[in-house]
C-alpha cells in the first residue's frame, strides 16, 4: 500500500528547468502518495525567476502556499507582493484570472502547489497570445498543442463539403 504522505524535505526534484527567466525546480509527488484527483508539487524559484509564463486555466483550479521567500504575483491586470505563509487562489477563467509567480526577492522562493487534475485542459497566455490544449490520461495518448491565438480557421477549413462514399 502507498504511504499517503511525504515530508517536503524528502521529495525529489524531477522537473528542473533552466531557461533564462523561466528557471525552477519542481518536485511532483501526487501519485507517489496516492492522489488521484489533485496534483501536488513543491516549487523552488531562484531570485529573478518565474516557473512558467503568465497564463490562465479553463479546467484546473490552482492554489499556492508560499513556504519561504517573497515575490510578486501577477493576477489578471494586478500585481501583488507575496511573502511567506500567503495562500493564493487561482480559479479557472480567462485573462482576468491569468497568473504568474515571480521571485523578486534575494533568496529562493519556495511554494506548495495544489491543483485539480483534468484530463483535458486549455490554457491561455495573454502576454504571448497563445493557446495551449493539453489532454491525456493513464490510458489515452498525450496531446500537447500550442497555437497562436490569432491563427483562427473556419470550422470547415480543410474539410470536403462534397459527400463521400461513407455518407452514401
Amino acid at each position: 500500500m502507498t504511504k499517503p504522505f511525504v515530508n517536503l524535505a524528502d521529495v525529489e526534484f524531477t522537473d528542473v528547468e533552466e531557461n533564462g527567466f523561466y528557471s525552477s525546480r519542481r518536485a511532483q509527488f501526487s501519485a507517489a502518495i496516492g492522489a488521484q484527483k489533485l496534483g501536488y508539487n513543491l516549487t523552488e524559484l531562484p531570485p529573478g525567476s518565474a516557473q512558467c509564463p503568465f497564463h490562465s486555466h479553463r479546467a484546473e483550479e490552482e492554489m499556492f502556499l508560499i513556504l519561504d521567500g517573497e515575490g510578486e504575483l501577477r493576477f489578471g491586470s494586478q500585481t501583488y507582493r507575496i511573502k511567506t505563509h500567503d495562500v493564493i487562489a487561482c480559479p479557472t477563467g480567462g485573462p482576468d484570472t491569468a497568473h504568474q509567480i515571480i521571485n523578486t526577492g534575494s533568496v529562493t522562493l519556495r511554494y506548495l502547489s495544489l491543483s485539480v487534475l483534468a484530463e483535458v485542459e486549455v490554457c491561455e497566455y495573454p502576454d504571448s497570445s497563445k493557446i495551449g490544449v493539453f489532454a491525456g490520461g493513464a490510458t489515452t495518448p498525450r496531446l500537447r498543442k500550442l497555437v497562436r491565438s490569432e491563427s483562427e480557421v473556419d470550422y470547415y477549413d480543410r474539410e470536403s463539403i462534397s459527400p463521400t462514399s461513407r455518407d452514401a
